[in-house]
């Protein structure tokens, strides 16, 4: 029987940063997935900020954002009637040189550690599974099979089997999280439906879409346009999309199908037309992968938890990847119930602490499955009429018409601070809020606050260095501006509930007003849990925010 205190199924992006975040508090995980390795299609192309962000509090931001794009590449979104013809609309975004340059100079919505990164999933997976496995505590096995399980409430025991056919191998843990995709064996084990609505049927980005990986080291040379990360191709015979994977020759294609066809019965010459197509010339490509997939879901499960099993990431949601939400919520699943489980599983925090993943997560995948769906009722419903590519009068209208629609969609789908740094957890039982007032949820403005149950408002320090980096990698308590009050309430209380905590001192005034009070308490996961001043019982606050109504106990009861 091989003993850990977490069993986690899937080794995709939740399931490795899940790990990552046990690991480095010592925590025994044993992470298994069907897949013989990382993800070879490139999935999910884009890493927002509030992702990096996670990164660098882990220490390999600058190691992600080394990967996919070279530093130099555009991360401009194109929109065109065909690749080699007109194209209609542009989004320019910052190279990830650039990134670098212009982060220390952006305030308001944009004041971040980090700036969004066009990588794709395959990349950051490999390096997500190279820091895991460094842990002493972790163990990652692919080309391993999750059989079956039973929570007796005690402890999880499942069955784990290596898929070339080999004995099976028995597992005793504290808990099971499934992190094993869409069609979750953990999830249908626990017999929880999904909410929400799926089968949203769209010219594009709903119903059937055909993707292929390939090579096509000819494409920029037949593109007449400037180079993009991301081409949009808007017609009336093929709506399409292509992400660059490495910058030189390789993409991700994916074509919506029209209902008189049978793409699951493609052959790679029907792949070959259907580039074409959309290029709107034969150019060669290497046909590295290809299939298909359904477009048209925003779908959130009933529960997210049941006893001692979780499921998080795609397991708990799934998503149209307009506005790359899914990758991007599911490692943050991660990092909110990771903690959790560590504190648990130490004996700093009862088992209540676990309940508030839920009531976190499944309010902000509902938002965000919705600003997925809202995104891509914008472009997927967009009629391109056959006019669109005439050489005509009629023809440039329509142009126009396109050009002005895809200009205003591509600021609603990929100009998003508010989705990005505007998830709150308002209603969680571990937040003490203060009943202030909050800016609106909106996709493209993030107005900062402090306001407990969001992320703490970012700045650049006098001596050039982000605040973020000075937080501790548990629990922060901020102390600002040149009258900071006394912090040993809170040191002392710490202390007595095994709460490790670090008071971080922050003279500058610029910070108190940003913070709008002199004390924050910042949870591991970078979200404020409590504000307020010296005339607060500091073990009351404490314990709230550990679902703690008594001194902690040591093992799991």
């Amino acid at each position: 029987m091989r003993e850990t205190d977490v069993l986690i199924a899937g080794g995709g992006p939740c399931g490795l940063m899940l790990a990552n975040e046990l690991g480095r508090r010592g925590v025994r995980c044993l992470v298994v997935d069907a897949k013989a390795g990382t993800a070879f299609n490139p999935q999910a192309n884009a890493t927002q900020a509030r992702t990096m962000e996670h990164f660098r509090r882990l220490g390999f931001a600058n190691e992600i954002r080394a990967l996919g794009l070279p530093a130099d590449h555009p991360t401009d979104i194109a929109y065109f009637t065909r690749y080699a013809q007109h194209e209609l609309s542009r989004i320019s975004l910052p190279t990830a040189a650039e990134a670098l340059v212009r982060i220390k100079s952006m305030t308001g919505s944009w004041s971040a550690a980090e700036l969004p990164h066009r990588v794709s999933q395959k990349f950051v997976e490999q390096a997500l599974r190279r820091h895991a496995q460094a842990w002493p505590s972790v163990e990652v096995r692919y080309g391993w099979t999750l059989e079956g399980f039973t929570d007796d409430g005690a402890s999880v025991s499942a069955t784990v089997r290596p898929t070339d056919g080999a004995a099976a191998q028995e597992v005793r843990a504290q808990f099971l999280v499934g992190a094993d995709g869409a069609r979750s064996l953990v999830r249908r084990t626990l017999g929880i439906e999904w909410g929400g609505v799926t089968g949203i049927q769209r010219e594009f980005m709903g119903g059937k879409m055909f993707a292929i990986y390939l090579r096509a080291p000819s494409f920029l040379s037949t593109l007449p346009h400037s180079k993009a990360w991301m081409y949009v191709a808007v017609n009336h015979q093929r709506r399409a999309f292509m992400a660059s994977v490495d910058g030189v020759s390789e993409y991700a294609f994916h074509a919506a199908i029209r209902p008189d066809e049978d793409a699951d019965r493609w052959t790679e010459d029907d792949a070959r037309r259907v580039f074409a197509e959309v290029v709107g010339v034969e150019i060669p490509i290497e046909i590295l992968s290809m299939g298909t997939w359904l477009a048209g879901h925003a779908l959130v499960a009933q529960t997210f938890q049941r006893g001692r099993v979780f499921i998080a990431g795609d397991a708990a949601h799934l998503f149209t990847p307009t506005g790359g939400l899914g990758y991007n919520t599911a490692v943050e699943d991660a990092v909110n119930l990771g903690w959790k489980l560590a504190s648990v599983i130490r004996g700093h925090a009862p088992a209540a602490l676990l309940d508030s993943y839920e009531a976190e997560r499944k309010p902000l995948a509902e938002r965000n499955t919705g600003y997925a769906r809202r995104f891509a009722d914008s472009v997927g419903l967009f009629s391109a009429k056959p006019e669109l590519e005439d050489a005509s009068a009629q023809g440039e209208a329509e142009r126009e018409r396109a050009a002005r629609h895809f200009n205003e969609h591509a600021r609603l789908e990929f100009n998003i601070p508010g989705v990005t740094f505007g998830g709150r957890y308002d209603a969680s039982p571990v937040i003490v809020g203060d009943g202030a007032a909050l800016p609106p949820d909106e996709p493209n403005v993030y107005t900062p606050t402090a306001s407990p149950g969001g992320r703490p408002p970012h700045a650049w320090l006098d001596d050039g260095t982000s605040l973020y980096d000075h937080f501790h990698s548990e629990w922060t308590l901020l102390a600002l501006g040149p009258e900071a009050p006394a912090t040993a309430a809170f040191e002392s209380a710490a202390q007595a509930l095994s709460i490790d905590l670090r008071v971080v001192r922050m003279a500058q005034p610029s910070l108190r007003e940003l913070y709008e009070a002199p004390l924050a308490l910042i949870r591991p996961d970078q979200i404020v849990a409590w504000r307020g001043g010296p005339d607060v019982d500091a073990r009351s606050v404490l314990m709230r925010v550990m679902a703690s109504t008594t001194s902690p106990t040591r093992t799991i009861q």
